[in-house]
C-alpha cells in the first residue's frame, strides 16, 4: 500500500501501528510454537487492536488454501494432502500460555483432504479443552463440499461458536469466490450445523463494498435468519493487493448502523458492524462470553 492509496481512503478507514507489549507476547508466542494466523496471512486491519487484547484467529492446517478466491491474501495452492498432525497440541499450548479467554480458530481451505482437514479440527478443539477448561472456542471453517461426516466430526467436538462465511451477496458470489464455494452450498453448511445439534451458536460474515446494493444485503440476513444463524458481522472490503478485486465503494458508518438495526430487528442475537469489523472480530467477545455463561 502506497502513502497515496492510504490517503485516498475515507476518514473512517484508518488503523493503529502495532505498538503494545501484548502485541509483542502474542508475536513471540506464535512464533515459538510455529503457528499461522489469519491476521497476518489475510492483512488483517484489526492486528494491532485485537493482539493488544490478546485476541488472535489462530489458522490450522497450513498456510495454502487449495481455493482462490478473489478477496483474499491467504497464499492459494497445492497442498499435497500434508497435515501437521501435532499442530492441535501447539495450538493449545500457545492459547494456554497466552492466557486467552476467548480464541478463534480458522483455516485454509483443504480440498485434498478426504475430511478437509475436520479431525485435526476436533483435535484441536479437545486439546484446548484440556489444558485451558475456562476458554471459549469459536471456529470459522470452510465448507466441506457439505460433508455431513466432516461436520458432524466438528460439532461434536463442542466449540461454543461454528461460523462459516457466506462473505457476499449471491449475485457477486461467482465474482468474489472461488468457482468450488457458493452461496447457497454456504447456507447448508451453516443449516446442516444447526441439524446437527440445534444448541450450537453459528455465525456468519458478510463484506461490503463491492457492489452489493443494500437490498440485496437484507436478502442475505433474512437468508441467514432462516437457516438459524445467531451472530453476524458485517465489515467494509478493503482490496489486500492490486492482485486481487479492487473496492468499488467505501460504505459509511451510518450504512453500517443501519444494517445493525436491521439485523437485530431480524432476530439475530449479536451483529457487530462497521466498516473495520470482521469475521473474527473481538467486539463479540464479551457478549459472547456473558451470553454462553463463562465470566472467565
Amino acid at each position: 500500500m502506497t502513502e497515496m492509496d492510504y490517503l485516498r481512503k475515507p476518514s473512517w478507514i484508518r488503523v493503529r501501528l502495532p505498538a503494545s507489549q501484548e502485541y509483542s507476547m502474542v508475536n513471540t508466542i506464535m512464533r515459538k510454537y510455529r503457528l499461522h494466523t489469519v491476521c497476518e496471512e489475510a492483512l488483517c486491519p484489526n492486528i494491532s487492536e485485537c493482539w493488544s487484547h490478546l485476541n488472535t484467529t489462530i489458522m490450522i492446517l497450513g498456510d495454502t488454501c487449495t481455493r482462490s478466491c478473489r478477496f483474499c491474501a491467504v497464499k492459494s495452492g497445492k497442498a499435497g494432502g500434508i497435515v501437521d498432525l501435532e499442530e492441535p497440541k501447539r495450538v493449545a499450548e500457545a492459547v494456554k500460555e497466552l492466557g486467552l479467554r476467548y480464541v478463534v480458530l480458522t483455516s485454509v481451505t483443504r480440498d485434498d483432504l478426504r475430511d478437509g482437514g475436520a479431525s485435526i479440527y476436533a483435535e484441536t478443539v479437545r486439546e484446548i479443552r484440556k489444558r485451558s477448561k475456562n476458554t471459549l472456542i469459536e471456529l470459522i471453517i470452510p465448507d466441506f463440499n457439505n460433508n455431513v461426516k466432516a461436520l458432524r466430526t466438528i460439532v461434536d467436538s463442542m466449540p461454543d461458536v461454528i461460523g462459516h462465511n457466506i462473505e457476499t451477496v449471491e449475485r457477486l458470489t461467482p465474482l468474489v469466490r472461488d468457482v468450488r464455494a457458493g452461496y447457497k452450498k454456504s447456507l447448508k453448511t451453516l443449516k446442516i450445523i444447526k441439524e446437527l445439534n440445534p444448541r450450537i451458536y453459528t455465525k456468519s460474515s458478510i463484506m461490503l463494498g463491492l457492489g452489493e446494493t443494500v437490498e440485496e444485503v437484507i436478502q442475505s440476513m433474512i437468508d441467514l435468519r432462516r437457516i438459524g444463524v445467531d451472530f453476524l458481522t458485517l465489515g467494509q472490503y478493503l482490496r489486500p493487493t492490486k492482485r486481487h478485486l479492487p473496492v468499488k465503494e467505501y460504505i459509511p458508518p451510518e450504512i453500517f448502523e443501519e444494517l445493525k438495526r436491521r439485523g437485530e430487528a431480524l432476530g439475530f442475537l449479536y451483529v457487530a458492524s462497521g466498516p473495520l469489523v470482521r469475521s473474527s472480530y473481538l467486539a463479540g467477545e464479551f457478549y459472547l462470553r456473558t451470553l454462553i455463561g463463562r465470566h472467565v
